[in-house]
């Protein structure tokens, strides 16, 4: 059995780059850095960021390289795959890339703050809150949510 998936949430460090294919289809690409925070033997918080090479095909990328600019947050998801060839000193070169399969935008003006991870659990509703309590709390400006009360006995699934 095999398996070649990647789930990543982070944040876009380069505004995205398009070209195109002999053939016309469209090739986008960006980078996405991830945060991770772990304790070491004394307790001490570490951080790391990790950087990943993304390349997404077709209308997607045309979509990507459209929308999506650097710091924003964003979900990729696709297969890791790594390329080679020589260059022009005959030696051997490769790079490590995500070929997205599908690109889930994120929430606009919160890149860079903090991890990415959080940019996208402050969008999930807390479980805290009673229920049927009005959306429009934390509604970034610019964004009209509904004020009507929500009867979750309503929602039919």
């Amino acid at each position: 059995m095999y398996l070649n998936k990647a789930i990543i949430i982070g944040n876009l460090t380069r505004d995205p780059e398009i070209k195109s294919l002999p053939s016309g289809i469209q090739v986008c690409s960006f980078s996405v850095a991830t945060n991770r925070v772990w304790k070491d033997k004394n307790g001490a918080k570490q951080e790391s960021v990790d950087f990943h090479n993304i390349v997404v095909f077709g209308r997607q990328a045309e979509t990507a390289g459209q929308y999506l600019k650097k710091g924003q947050s964003v979900l990729v998801e696709g297969r890791i795959q790594t390329r080679s060839w020589d260059d022009k000193d005959g030696q051997k070169k490769y790079r490590t890339e995500i070929v997205a399969d599908r690109v889930q935008f994120g929430p606009k003006g919160t890149g860079g703050q903090g991890s990415a991870t959080q940019n996208y659990a402050d969008q999930t509703p807390n479980s805290a809150e009673p229920k049927g309590k009005k959306v429009e709390k934390d509604a970034p400006a610019g964004i009209e949510y509904p004020t009507d009360e929500i009867n979750p006995e309503d929602i039919p699934f």
